[in-house]
């Protein structure tokens, strides 16, 4: 499978977001936000449930619309667009791909099926051309039947590729949705807790996937994670939040030995001393939702 490169401005900065804030009714889900994601990295946003991490990715995604800051992207032709300008409907043709918390598949299709509608975004034909079927329909139908199998291969998926989703175990419908999403062939992928509801054997063959599509693809990777583990694993830099503001932001390392994060996840920062590996978060209530 091979991904175009993606062009860069000078910086090489592929997204850039500046004093980002977004507020329901009186509460500040998002406080005076500034990052930037350099193209070719793994950016990861971590901490504890409601830092708005998610949130975070709904503005990008334009699923929400911020109160105030602006959010800008390496658009196609390498000039920085703002994405706040951008229809919701426009976000995947600029090559911004997301999966999400909660598995977003069509459960009564095909893996093969799942995957070919994430090829949508790569229409090359009209509405009339499609009910006729021309030549020109059967020959993009083909290219994209091509791009589908070569992610299907990327990701080991050749033994569940025309079984319904609703009959694949949870573990397999989490690659399943990664594989759709590089379907789109993004520049930028969006990943929201990609090893929640993982196993630990499950969990190591997610970062295998990560690092796979960051070298071998050359896709860059925005993704919002709580097992420290995996993100000491995959990611090049960290921007730890909390209660919708910037705690640190640097190394895994750096990060996770920041006294403001530690008493964040831990409840006090003296408890520093009495870690002696990486963070966890802290265990939920029984029935409780799990959200970011």
């Amino acid at each position: 499978m091979t991904t175009p490169a993606a062009p860069q401005d000078d910086s090489g900065v592929l997204l850039s977001v500046r004093n980002l804030s977004l507020r329901f009714g009186g509460v500040l889900a998002v406080n005076d936000v500034s990052f930037d994601v350099r193209s070719g990295e793994v950016f990861t946003l971590i901490g504890p449930n409601g830092a708005g991490k998610t949130t975070m990715f709904n503005l990008i995604s334009r699923i929400y619309r911020p109160s105030t800051g602006s959010i800008a992207y390496a658009g196609p032709d390498g000039a920085m667009l703002q994405l706040t300008r951008q229809q919701p409907h426009m976000v995947a043709g600029l090559g911004i791909a997301r999966t999400f918390q909660n598995i977003e598949l069509f459960e009564h299709a095909s893996v093969l099926h799942n995957l070919l509608i994430g090829r949508h975004r790569c229409r090359e034909t009209g509405l009339w051309a499609d009910l006729l079927f021309t030549r020109r329909v059967r020959a993009a139908e083909m290219r994209a039947r091509e791009k589908v199998e070569q992610v299907i291969d990327f990701l080991d998926l050749q033994h569940c590729r025309d079984q319904l989703v609703a009959g694949l175990p949870y573990g397999v419908r989490k690659v399943v949705e990664l594989a759709r999403a590089l379907c789109t062939e993004p520049r930028l992928l969006l990943l929201d807790e990609p090893s929640s509801g993982l196993n630990v054997e499950e969990t190591d063959d997610m970062a295998f996937w990560i690092q796979d599509i960051q070298q071998a693809l050359g896709i860059t990777v925005l993704m919002v994670e709580h097992d420290m583990a995996l993100v000491s694993r995959v990611s090049d830099r960290v921007l730890a939040m909390n209660h919708g503001q910037v705690l640190a932001m640097g190394s895994p390392r750096e990060v996770q030995s920041h006294p403001g994060v530690i008493e964040a996840y831990l409840g006090r920062a003296d408890t520093a001393s009495d870690t002696s590996g990486p963070l966890r978060r802290p265990p939920a209530s029984p029935g409780a939702r799990t959200s970011a």
